[in-house]
């Protein structure tokens, strides 16, 4: 499968490249092209990864189907046959890769959910003792499980910039109040069910980040659910209470980008082989054990 970093769909409207996705409108609905794109620490790399939206769309496809029954989602098909004659031509390169979705009105917050204490709740908890205003016993230490998960929302900022994390009273004045609650309790009821599904195939989702919007009043999930890029993944049977999990994730390409005194601001440094590798053959391992 061939790497794909941008795509310039001709007759199709592209209206926005996020870090990962090229987006098209196509009037009654859009058309999402996971690329082979990398983000670390907010910034795209220069490097694209075998496979990786690829797996991006397979495993988004397989959690929007396990969880409909808790909310709907955007998702309409994956197969290119049955979308539009103007996306058909391009099937080579869209196959497998590529969602047809239904437009919603978005919310501007990213919805995360945290079963364990690891990553950026550990810092804020190291600092405060909580994790987004949410105070947690003393004496957590890393890769802990949390005694119930929690639910930590945070900003959605443009390509480039840092997302924040936020408070839920934070998050009640940008959505609304009754809208936050209900966001809330689809956010956790769903990492709850994945998290249990998971578990049965020796996976740990430590935390995942969903998004949501809506059509015609009714709330539904979209953008992409419980991948590698959204969720840390770790194995059961290597899983240590107070250590760093080898996640399942681009977890060696944030290893390495550590190594290199690099400020986290664009450009970001070109990639080795080596971790490009590493990090494709991780992706398409979650997949394998997710997707079956």
């Amino acid at each position: 499968m061939q790497i794909i970093t941008n795509t310039d769909l001709k007759g199709l409207k592209l209206v926005a490249r996020g870090k990962v996705r090229d987006i098209y409108d196509l009037d009654d609905a859009l058309l999402f092209v996971a690329t082979d794109r990398l983000s670390a620490f907010d910034v795209i790399l220069p490097n694209g990864i075998p496979y990786k939206g690829y797996v991006l769309t397979q495993v988004s496809k397989y959690w929007f189907g396990a969880t409909s029954s808790i909310v709907s989602n955007h998702l309409i098909t994956t197969n290119i046959d049955e979308m539009p004659a103007a996306v058909r031509p391009y099937k080579d390169i869209l196959d497998g890769r590529t969602m047809l979705v239904k437009k919603a009105q978005t919310f501007p917050v990213e919805c995360i959910a945290r079963g364990y204490i690891t990553g950026s709740g550990l810092k804020d908890y190291k600092k405060t003792g909580a994790i987004c205003g949410i105070s947690l016993p003393a004496g957590l230490v890393e890769s802990q499980k949390l005694a119930e998960p929690i639910f930590t929302p945070a900003t959605k900022e443009e390509v480039g910039a840092h997302d924040e994390n936020i408070s839920f009273e934070r998050m009640k004045s940008i959505v609304g109040e009754a809208d936050a609650e209900k966001l809330k309790a689809i956010t956790l009821k769903l990492y709850a069910t994945a998290a249990e599904l998971a578990l049965k195939k020796g996976i740990i989702i430590a935390d995942t980040k969903f998004e949501f919007g809506k059509v015609n009043g009714e709330i539904i999930l979209i953008d992409e659910a419980l991948t590698p890029d959204s969720s840390r993944f770790w194995r059961q049977a290597a899983y240590k209470v107070g250590v760093s999990q080898d996640s399942m994730d681009k977890q060696p390409v944030r290893d390495y980008l550590e190594t290199l005194g690099w400020d986290k601001t664009p450009p970001a440094p070109e990639l080795p082989q080596e971790i490009v590798e590493k990090t494709a053959a991780r992706y398409k391992e979650i997949m394998e054990i997710l997707v079956k």
